[in-house]
This record gives structure tokens, C-alpha cells and sequence, in this order.
């Protein structure tokens, strides 16, 4: 909401990378929404959250698509920030903000399209065969159709497009000081690429990975459900808390410079100030 709010407040949108920014922020919020309705879900009845109802598939569809187009998002900006550092044969490409805001709503309509297969059919409440342990009553075929191929994208494309940037950056450098130029500027944001990507990357692993692992475990788990009670629900609760600390963790790899947000609010309070003294 922080990140949406100065965002929108200071009209920093117009640049085409602020517009995913604030489309992450917004998908981390959905993400946020999804997951507190599901919490809320097992508090009042914790049976459905296990055993799987009717109630649950428009909250995890909701998840699902917050989740995907999170995913997107991450991969969306890696790739911009690629082409702004890339050079092609003799020009740059630039990308506008009409491409960015083109991608944004691809990214949605994929998502929300993925996301609410169960919705519209694929689910297991009447077939028990292929049914979902951990996220009844989703079909197991569904989830690995969903997380496997997602996974992958969201690990090799932010892989290829910092690793990408990292050659560029140093190439420059190299070429500048063989010109006998400073490169102190090229050095330092190849620096800050790699720390930036290696958290990123940690980032993913952290919040992705365990998810992965439990629908590979779904998908060769042949027991019910009274059996893997309470062990694989806690891995699985356990799951969903490092996907929300991947909702907390984006604005601060992404967009909250420390300084630089607190500059902002220092502004936007003086502004307030400066609007109530003139009425």
C-alpha cells in the first residue's frame, strides 16, 4: 500500500518501470487480501481448509492468480530492466510506457485466466481420485499444470536477464578503460545488479521452492488425508508464510529505498502542510 501510495501521489508513473513497480505492489496486495480470507477460512471452520468445499475454491483461485501474477511481474520487470541497459545494433530500445501498461494487463488476464481454471471446471469435487491433499479441492493435475512451468520461468528469466545485465555493465567498463575513462559509475551499478539479483534470487528460492516441493509431494502422496494430519498442514502453513514474506520482500529488493521513500514523505508532509496554511 506504501508503495502504491507514494507512487501515485508524487505521479511517478510515467515512467514505464514505475508502472510495474506499482502493478507488483498491487499484485503483493492481492496476494496479502487472498491469503488473510483463507486464514480467516480456517479459523471459522478448519475442517474445509483440509478436507477441501466448495467455499475454498474462490479464495484459492484468488491466490493462485495473485501468486501467477506476482510471478509475472518479477519476470516483466527483469525483462525491462534488460532492454534498458541492452543495446541492439546501433540504437537503444526504449520502452514506453504504452508497452508496460500492455504488459501489465497480458499478465493479468493470463493469471486471472490460470488462476480460475478450478472456477470454471477443473476441480476435484467430484472426482476424489485425483484430488489435492494439500489444497483441496483442487485437482492435483492442475497444480502441477500451474506451479511447475511458472517455477521455471521464475527462476530462469530473472537468471538470463541480470546475468545478462552484469556481462553488458562490465563490458562497458572494460571498454572505458581501455579509452583510459573513469568507470567508477559502471562499476558501482554492476555491483549494486549483483546484489540486487543474488537477493532476488534467494528471494525466489526461499518463498518458491517449498511450495514447489509440496506439489511434487502431492502428486506422489497416495495416502488421505487423516494420515498426513498435522505435519504436512503445518509445511504447508509454513509454505504460505514465506510466500507472504515474498509479498514484503518486493517493495524493499524492488522500489523502498530507504532515503529516498523517506524523502518522498518528507514532501508529500510538507505539501499537506503548505495546502492546509494557504486555506
Amino acid at each position: 500500500c506504501t508503495v502504491i501510495f507514494i507512487r501515485l501521489a508524487t505521479r511517478d508513473l510515467h515512467k514505464p518501470i514505475s508502472i510495474l513497480f506499482c502493478n507488483l505492489a498491487v499484485s503483493d496486495l492481492f496476494t496479502s487480501f487472498s491469503g488473510f480470507w483463507i486464514s480467516m477460512l480456517f479459523i471459522t471452520n478448519p475442517d474445509i481448509t483440509i478436507f477441501g468445499s466448495q467455499d475454498m475454491l474462490a479464495p484459492y483461485a484468488l491466490y493462485t492468480t495473485s501468486i501467477l501474477s506476482t510471478i509475472y511481474n518479477l519476470v516483466s520487470i527483469g525483462i525491462e530492466r534488460y532492454l534498458a541497459v541492452a543495446e541492439s545494433m546501433r540504437t537503444r530500445f526504449r520502452v514506453a510506457r504504452n508497452h508496460s501498461i500492455a504488459v501489465v494487463f497480458i499478465s493479468w488476464v493470463l493469471a486471472f485466466f490460470l488462476g480460475c481454471l478450478p472456477l470454471m471446471g477443473w476441480n476435484c469435487l467430484q472426482a476424489e481420485r485425483s484430488i489435492s491433499v494439500l489444497y483441496s479441492p483442487f485437482c492435483v493435475d492442475y497444480l502441477v499444470f500451474i506451479t511447475m512451468p511458472n517455477v521455471v520461468v521464475a527462476f530462469l528469466v530473472p537468471l538470463f536477464t541480470y546475468l545478462r545485465i552484469i556481462i553488458i555493465l562490465r563490458k562497458r567498463k572494460l571498454r572505458m578503460q581501455a579509452c583510459g575513462q573513469a568507470t567508477g559509475t559502471y562499476k558501482s551499478a554492476e555491483t549494486q545488479v549483483a546484489r540486487t539479483s543474488i537477493s532476488i534470487w534467494l528471494l525466489a528460492l526461499v518463498s518458491y521452492a517449498p511450495f514447489s516441493a509440496g506439489v511434487i509431494f502431492d502428486a506422489t502422496n497416495q495416502r488421505c488425508h487423516t494420515d498426513l494430519y498435522p505435519g504436512v498442514y503445518i509445511f504447508r502453513n509454513c509454505t504460505a508464510m514465506l510466500v507472504t514474506i515474498t509479498c514484503l520482500g518486493n517493495p524493499v529488493l524492488y522500489t523502498l529505498k530507504l532515503r529516498a521513500l523517506g524523502a518522498k514523505l518528507k514532501a508529500l508532509r510538507c505539501l499537506s502542510a503548505n495546502r492546509v496554511r494557504t486555506i
